[in-house]
């Protein structure tokens, strides 16, 4: 089976047949293609992308950071999740957030980092390497310092403004943040690493470096405690499927809420979409209101402990929503939970408020893997913790405010978590890796990568690059971007949506990620999205 050579691309579309490594940053694609010629695995790789990208793009991800990974082991034959979210501290209530200020920004957004735990589970349970040898990509980068590129100054100096006073001494040592081109220096965060290698997550969540993220916290008014680290546990989860046609679509069980684009999937799946055309009127207003459907029954059950999943992500209730989407008229509805069913609200911020990454490795072997990991927006709560270089999270942030919703503040409570790593099968091989950053616009842009390959015949490269849409606001609103030709948008007006334009390439669509497979050749694909950073390096 030769890939799809369909779709125009804007940047060349990278082979391998040795392993694929594809990442938001050059630097940390290229700490993984390091790993896999050493004779690492496609584990090993991950782990190294993972911490050099908390180094390179340090306002995305870290290891203070939360997490999925969706994995394949050739060797068992077998699909994993593992679920590194951690969850919000025990002397977490609402009366602890007097501000919502205080719930975005600071020591007090943020939650358990999971990062670590991760991080190392994967090496322990399937890593080939000594975990040393897998960090040193970031070791050394973090230590010796790295050119800081275009976007990387632009994000950095987007969120200067609620840096801590360490933050702003190692981000904006010179006194101003970094421009194009000047070196950044992280030897805490170096030296962290270290201890991790040699010490594990034991060091991370019961020894030194456990001591000094509650020392800091205490001394700042700050909620993680003791005992919010020692009792944190990875969990091993099986992931969520269905069938599309010819194809096994998986992602992580809630409280990720992945299923959105599980049951968008099956509202379309009986629809001609191939013949409607990308991105003509027809395909995007159906795929706009499958969007709006499916995102009404993930804000209301994927906070809820014990969502009804076999009944969302049946064929029979995927059925009757598709039977609710006329052809000339567009229904309201948004991303977040509110009492009045299929309306919503999100606050349309600026893009810091949306910082996620995501990437992909595969080996020779089979072994792939799909990583989504974040620190909520960008550098998280803008606090370095103590001497550790480590970015805390803000994903406190993630909780509502209302009391009655199920995603309210709560003590050692998980949240609803809209990173959504997936994995593509067709007929029991391996089709795609595939995944995006974006808040709960990754719902919707894993979707449409994945309707480009399948229906649309693309190549991994173009899929990623298509002009996307994003629903951000409540009622009828959709945004997307300028490549959409003129005629196109006019046609969804008349049908009772309001049109926003963003530019022709934005992140507020994210920034996909992508490896795709052809097992008869033995051979990979890589996509990197140039709304980012991204790179992807086959070998």
């Amino acid at each position: 089976m030769a890939f799809p050579s369909y779709g125009l691309t804007h940047r060349s579309t990278v082979t391998g047949t040795r392993g694929m490594i594809t990442s938001a940053h050059p630097l940390a694609s290229l700490a993984g293609v390091r790993i896999l010629l050493a004779g690492g695995n496609a584990f090993d790789a991950a782990i190294a992308v993972a911490s050099t990208l908390n180094v390179v793009e340090p306002y995305m991800s870290g290891i203070a950071g939360n997490g999925y990974m969706l994995l394949y082991s050739a060797k068992d034959k077998t699909h994993h999740v593992i679920d590194y979210l951690g969850t919000a501290p025990y002397n977490a209530t609402l009366d602890a957030f007097q501000t919502q200020e205080s719930q975005r920004i600071g020591i007090r957004s943020g939650m358990v980092p999971g990062g670590c735990g991760g991080w190392i589970e994967l090496l322990e349970r399937y890593g080939s390497m000594d975990i040393i040898d897998v960090f040193t990509p970031a070791i050394e980068l973090a230590e010796n310092g790295y050119a800081v590129t275009v976007k990387n100054a632009v994000f950095i100096a987007g969120a200067q403004s609620y840096f801590s006073k360490r933050a702003n001494e190692v981000i904006a040592s010179r006194g101003r943040t970094p421009k194009p081109g000047e070196v950044l220096i992280q030897k805490d965060l170096a030296n962290t690493f270290r201890q991790v290698a040699e010490g594990g997550t034991e060091v991370f969540y019961k020894g030194e470096i456990a001591k000094e993220i509650v020392r800091f916290s205490e001394e700042n008014e700050g909620l993680i405690t003791e005992k919010d680290l020692s009792d944190f546990k990875v969990e091993w989860q099986d992931p969520l499927s269905i069938k599309y046609k010819d194809y096994t679509i998986f992602c992580p069980p809630p409280p990720c809420s992945g299923f959105q684009y599980l049951e968008t999937f099956n509202i379309l799946e009986n629809d001609d979409l191939s013949n409607l055309g990308h991105n003509s009127v027809e395909y995007l207003h159906l795929l706009i209101e499958a969007i709006k459907l499916a995102s009404a029954d993930r804000a209301e059950y994927a906070p809820t402990p014990n969502p009804p999943i076999h009944k969302l992500l049946s064929k029979d209730h995927a059925k009757s929503l598709r039977s609710r989407i006329s052809e000339n008229a567009a229904i309201s509805g948004g991303e977040r939970w509110t009492k009045n069913k299929l309306q919503g609200e999100i606050i349309a911020d600026d893009w810091t408020t949306e910082c996620t990454t995501h990437f992909d490795t595969a080996d020779a072997e089979g072994n792939i893997v799909a990583v989504t990991q974040s620190l909520g927006q960008a550098f998280g709560s803008g606090t370095i913790l103590g001497n550790t270089g480590m970015f805390l999270n803000n994903f406190m942030n993630w909780f509502d405010r209302e009391p009655d919703s199920p995603n309210a503040i709560g003590p050692h409570k998980q949240i609803e978590m809209c990173m959504a790593p997936c994995q593509v099968w067709k007929k029991d091989q391996p089709f795609a890796a595939i995944g995006t950053p974006g808040s709960h616009g990754i719902l919707q842009t894993t979707l449409q990568m994945i309707l480009n390959l399948i229906e649309h015949g693309m190549n991994i490269q173009a899929a990623i690059e298509a002009p996307r849409l994003r629903l951000i606001n409540p009622g009828t609103h959709v945004a997307m971007e300028g490549r959409i030709p003129v005629p196109v948008r006019e046609a969804l007006i008349a049908r009772g949506h309001d049109v926003e334009v963003l530019l022709d390439w934005t992140a507020t669509v994210g920034g996909g990620h992508g490896i795709a497979f052809d097992i008869d050749e033995g051979t990979f694909m890589g996509g990197a999205d140039p709304r980012r950073d991204g790179y992807a390096i086959g070998i």
